[in-house]
C-alpha cells in the first residue's frame, strides 16, 4: 500500500508544521488520524472526496469569487480538505483566552468612542485623527444605544502562527465576519467522510453555534423588546456572495430571512411585512454593510436598506448587530494599537501578540518599510478578502514601485507588516499529501458574556507556496477539531 505521506517535507526552520515536528514524528494529538490514515488507499481517498463532494453539491455550499478585473462573480463549492486541523485541549484554552480578551477590549474601545467619553482616545492611546480617518468611523452611530455594550456581537479574529508555533492576531473582522456556516457544514460533512477517525477521537462540537446566536442577539433587544423578542437576519439579497450564509443562519436559528423591502419603519418602530399584517422587529441581525444599510443617512441610492432605521435604534427601539460605526476598530492601522486598547481597558497583557506592523504615515517607519518593499508585506487599511496586498518576496520590480507610489502619495491607507511564514498543514493534492499553509478565524459571540465557539475555519492556501489563505483568492478549509480531554474516551468501533 502506497504511503500518503510518504513523499511529504515538512517544514523544517522554515515553517511551524502542524502535523510533524522538525525532525518528522507526528505530534502527539495527531497520532491516531495519520495512523488511520496510513491504512487508506488512493481509492478510499477518491471515494471519500467524492462523498464530500455530493454533499457540498447537494447542501448547495457554496460562495462567490470575484476577479479583480471584472464585476461577474463565480459561484463555486467551497473546497473543504479531507485532512482536519487538530487543536489540543490546552493550546485551544489559550487561544479561547486571548480571543475572548481581544474582543472584550475591542467592544470596551467601540463603546466608549461612540457611547461614553471617549477616554482612549482623550488619553491619546489611540491618535483622534485615526480614528477620525478610519474608513469605517460614522459619526452617525454617536448616541446609538447597544445592550451589554456588546456592539461587536460577532467577532472574527484571524490568527496566524509563526515560525516557533506562536499564534499572532492578524486582523480583526468586527463589521459582518462570514465563514461560520462553512464551519458547521464542514463538520457535518467530516463526521460522514471520515467516521471512524471521527468517532475516535474527543471532539467538542459547535453544532450549538446557532442557539447561542439566537441567545446573544436576544440578550441585546431593547428593553421594551418584553420577554419574547423578535429578531430576523437581513441579508441584500440572493445575489450577494455570501448569501448562502445568510439563509443557513436564518435556518440555524429558525427566524425569519428578510431583505430590506420587507421591512418598514414607522413612528420609529421597525415592523416585518408578513401575510398576517405587520409584526414588530427588536433585533436585526444584519449582513448588509453601513453604507447600504438606511438610504435616509447613508447612501440616498441604496435600495437595499431600510429608510429611518438609523432613527428606529437611535430611539433604542430595535437594536443592530453587529453595530454601525464599527468597522473603525478594524482598520488595519487601528489593529497596530489594540495591544494597548487591551491593557488601557482591562488592564491586562495582551495575550495573543500581533504580527509586527509599520506606521507608514511616521517618516522613519515609511523610509525603512520603502527600503525593504520587497522582503514585507503591505497592505491598503481599508479592504478586506486579501484584495490589494502586496507580498513583498513574491512581487516583481513593476509591482513593487507601483506600491512605492502609493504609499508616498496615501501613507495613512496603508501598513506594513513583516511576513509571517504561516504554519502549514497536510493537504490532500492528487492523491498524495503535501504542505499547504494555513490561518485560523475563531468566532466569538458577545452578548452579556463572551462565548468563542470551539475552533473555527481554518483556511487553506490551496496554490503551493501562496500565503493568501481567502476563500475568494482560491483558498479552502479545513474541518477544525478541538479536543476535549475531560470527554470519556469514546467506545472503539
Amino acid at each position: 500500500m502506497t504511503d500518503l505521506f510518504g513523499s511529504y517535507e515538512t517544514g523544517g526552520d522554515r515553517f511551524f508544521d502542524e502535523v510533524f515536528d522538525p525532525e518528522g514524528r507526528t505530534r502527539p494529538h495527531y497520532r491516531a488520524l495519520v495512523a488511520r490514515l496510513r491504512e487508506l488507499n488512493r481509492d478510499d481517498l477518491d471515494r471519500r472526496e467524492g462523498i464530500r463532494d455530493r454533499i457540498f453539491r447537494s447542501q448547495g455550499i457554496t460562495f462567490t469569487v470575484y476577479g479583480d478585473r471584472s464585476d461577474e462573480g463565480v459561484e463555486r463549492t467551497f473546497p473543504m480538505d479531507l485532512l482536519p486541523r487538530i487543536i489540543p485541549a490546552d493550546e485551544w484554552g489559550h487561544i479561547e483566552r486571548g480571543v475572548a480578551q481581544r474582543v472584550t477590549a475591542l467592544n470596551r474601545f467601540l463603546e466608549d468612542l461612540y457611547m461614553g467619553e471617549q477616554a482612549a482616545v482623550n488619553d491619546g492611546v489611540v491618535p483622534r485623527w485615526l480614528v477620525h480617518t478610519a474608513d469605517g468611523f460614522r459619526r452617525e452611530a454617536f448616541g446609538i444605544p447597544v445592550p451589554h455594550g456588546a456592539r461587536c456581537l460577532v467577532s472574527g479574529v484571524d490568527l496566524v502562527r509563526d515560525v516557533h508555533g506562536v499564534y499572532r492576531a492578524l486582523e480583526d473582522n468586527l463589521r459582518n465576519p462570514s465563514g461560520i456556516s462553512y464551519v458547521l457544514e464542514n463538520r457535518a460533512a467530516m463526521t460522514r467522510v471520515l467516521p471512524v477517525v471521527f468517532g475516535r477521537q474527543r471532539v467538542r462540537p459547535v453544532d450549538h453555534y446557532g442557539p447561542s446566536l439566537l441567545r446573544a442577539l436576544r440578550e441585546v433587544a431593547p428593553p421594551a423588546a418584553g420577554e419574547h423578542p423578535t429578531a430576523v437576519v437581513l441579508t441584500p439579497g440572493m445575489y450577494n456572495a455570501a448569501y448562502f450564509e445568510h439563509a443557513f443562519l436564518a435556518r440555524q436559528m429558525g427566524i425569519e430571512l428578510v431583505e430590506g423591502r420587507d421591512l418598514v419603519v414607522d413612528e420609529h418602530v421597525v415592523y416585518m411585512r408578513t401575510t398576517r399584517g405587520l409584526e414588530r422587529v427588536d433585533v436585526i441581525y444584519r449582513r448588509i454593510d453601513d453604507d447600504f444599510l438606511d438610504p435616509v443617512v447613508f447612501r440616498p441610492d441604496s435600495a437595499l436598506g431600510v429608510p429611518g432605521l438609523l432613527s428606529a435604534a437611535r430611539a433604542g427601539n430595535v437594536t443592530i448587530a453587529n453595530a454601525v460605526g464599527n468597522g473603525v476598530a478594524d482598520d488595519k492601522a487601528v489593529y497596530a494599537f489594540v495591544p494597548d486598547l487591551i491593557r488601557y481597558y482591562l488592564g491586562e497583557d495582551p495575550i495573543l501578540p500581533n504580527v509586527e506592523t509599520y506606521l507608514l504615515w511616521e517618516a522613519e517607519q515609511r523610509a525603512e518599510v520603502l527600503s525593504r518593499l520587497d522582503q514585507l508585506v503591505v497592505k491598503p487599511v481599508a479592504a478586506s478578502g486579501g484584495y490589494g496586498m502586496l507580498i513583498g518576496p513574491h512581487a516583481d520590480d513593476e509591482e513593487i514601485e507601483r506600491f512605492r507610489t502609493r504609499i508616498e502619495a496615501d501613507p495613512r491607507g496603508y501598513i506594513a507588516q513583516e511576513v509571517v511564514s504561516l504554519s502549514r498543514h497536510p493537504t490532500l493534492v492528487d492523491h498524495a499529501f503535501e504542505g499547504r499553509h494555513v490561518d485560523l478565524r475563531p468566532f466569538a459571540i458577545a452578548g452579556e458574556t463572551v462565548e468563542v465557539i470551539p475552533g473555527g475555519l481554518t483556511r487553506v492556501a490551496l496554490r503551493k507556496g501562496s500565503l493568501v489563505v481567502n476563500s475568494s483568492q482560491g483558498g479552502g478549509s479545513k474541518d477544525t477539531w478541538v479536543l476535549d480531554e475531560s470527554a470519556p474516551e469514546p467506545e472503539d468501533r
